[in-house]
């Protein structure tokens, strides 16, 4: 007697849970190993499926940075107010909760510079938060708030390579480390603009 072939919903449920595993294995790889260095067979292999599934469900590895990363990634910035963004940013990439609740920040930084991932998708989110970073700077010389907002992504990129890559400094006192990098990047960024400091929780 032949068993009867799994039904429609069945499939569906195995392809849901197939895209899960795939995204969170993504998310993780992006996050500690960067886009370029990220390969397609390895995030299969951690997710526990054929690599051929990847291209069915994404078409290829930026598809999946794209779905991965950039939603949770533009999220961080809507997280809170927007005059706690330094202190949202900086708390995320030294005192995450867990590691998964860092990974979108370590996403972007690692993988906005990458050559290989398309033009929209990086620009989308070199310009989001560049542009964020930037409105926290009181001047009226746009390219110079913009770029002391790179120079503030330089450091926590850097940062975030030399602790994924276990380099000297990774296991600095955190506490510490958090708050020096606060007072430089103030230093660097300078006193938030007026329309920002007294804007409402939540805004």
């Amino acid at each position: 007697m032949t068993s009867a072939r799994p039904s429609g919903p069945i499939r569906t449920r195995d392809a849901a849970a197939t895209r899960r595993a795939l995204l969170a294995a993504g998310r993780e790889l992006f996050a500690s190993e960067g886009f370029d260095r990220t390969t397609v067979r390895a995030v299969a292999e951690r997710a526990g499926v054929n690599q051929a599934l990847l291209f069915r469900y994404f078409g290829n590895k930026e598809g999946l940075f794209a779905e991965a990363i950039r939603d949770d990634a533009l999220e961080v910035l809507e997280a809170g107010p927007r005059r706690d963004l330094l202190e949202r940013t900086v708390a995320t990439l030294f005192h995450a909760s867990s590691a998964a609740d860092a990974e979108p920040l370590l996403a972007v930084l690692r993988g906005a510079s990458s050559s290989q991932i398309g033009a929209e998708v990086r620009q989308q989110l070199a310009d989001s938060y560049v542009s964020a970073f930037a409105d926290l700077v009181d001047t009226p010389d746009r390219a110079d708030a913009v770029l002391r907002a790179e120079l503030f992504l330089s450091w926590l990129l850097g940062i975030s390579l030399s602790r994924s890559a276990d380099l000297p400094g990774h296991s600095l006192d955190e506490v510490a480390a958090q708050a020096h990098l606060l007072r430089a990047a103030r230093a660097l960024l300078g006193p938030l603009p007026a329309t920002l400091a007294t804007d409402p929780p939540g805004s």
